[in-house]
């Protein structure tokens, strides 16, 4: 069994090699074999140094985007190149700890999910402030309402996917609407998103938090419209099948 870590990375010199460290001493303990897919949206530090370094190292796919495309891009291109049994979204900064990643993987290799995300507010969250957490409470409410199941974190940067589901979905994110659309894309084809507790500490914008607050306004319009949309030929052949 092979776990993919899927991780969209820009400017992230100074935390980069801290996550690559903490996500390989999780990995060393558990049965999976572990995949790095590190995907950098063409940052102006030293990142790209860090990535030469890993791009020889066994089990490292080192990607760079020509341009800056921003992150939904940098994940739909680690996804493309992830052969994980299990693909899971590692963020490059230190906001969430890489020592929950079994937990939630565990349900999609036990067979008893295809979907489950790392819940923030299941969890501990500290530093967050007060209209982020708004933001995310109603978030969570419009995914409750518009596809008819309960989730408690939309905006997680930890989701974890069996490959199969990812395969038969069809992604055009560039920014952060990646949250928003893969959630509600999943949610229409009949999955059900599992949820566990995780730890979160939030960064500041002048640490180098990148999302802001027009970021919302998108991701209620990618739900609105992922919920009207059609499903296509290949959604929709997932879709008609019983869930496990």
């Amino acid at each position: 069994m092979r776990l993919s870590v899927v991780i969209p990375i820009y400017n992230e010199q100074e935390l980069l090699p801290r996550v690559l460290d903490a996500v390989r001493a999780m990995a060393a303990s558990q049965p999976w074999e572990l995949e790095l897919v590190l995907v950098d949206d063409c940052s102006r530090d030293a990142t790209p140094r860090i990535l030469d370094a890993e791009r020889d190292r066994p089990g490292v796919i080192a990607l760079r985007h020509g341009v800056n495309r921003g992150k939904g891009a940098a994940i739909r291109t680690g996804l493309r190149e992830a052969t994980g049994d299990v693909i899971i979204v590692q963020d490059a900064d230190m906001e969430y700890d890489p020592n929950d990643i079994p937990e939630i993987v565990r349900p999609i290799f036990e067979g008893r999910s295809r979907v489950c995300y790392g819940s923030r507010f299941m969890g501990r969250v500290t530093g967050m402030r007060l209209p982020n957490r708004v933001a995310n409470w109603l978030l969570a409410w419009m995914v409750s309402l518009l596809y008819g199941q309960r989730v408690t974190d939309e905006a997680t940067a930890y989701k974890a996917f069996h490959r199969d589901v990812l395969r038969r979905i069809s992604l055009t994110c560039e920014r952060f609407e990646f949250c928003p659309e893969v959630t509600a894309k999943v949610l229409r084809l009949g999955e059900r998103i599992h949820e566990v507790p995780v730890t979160f500490f939030a960064r500041t914008f002048e640490e180098g938090k990148k999302i802001g607050w027009r970021d919302f306004f998108v991701a209620v319009r990618t739900l609105l419209r992922c919920r009207v949309g059609r499903i296509d030929a290949g959604e929709r052949a997932i879709a008609d099948r019983p869930s496990p």
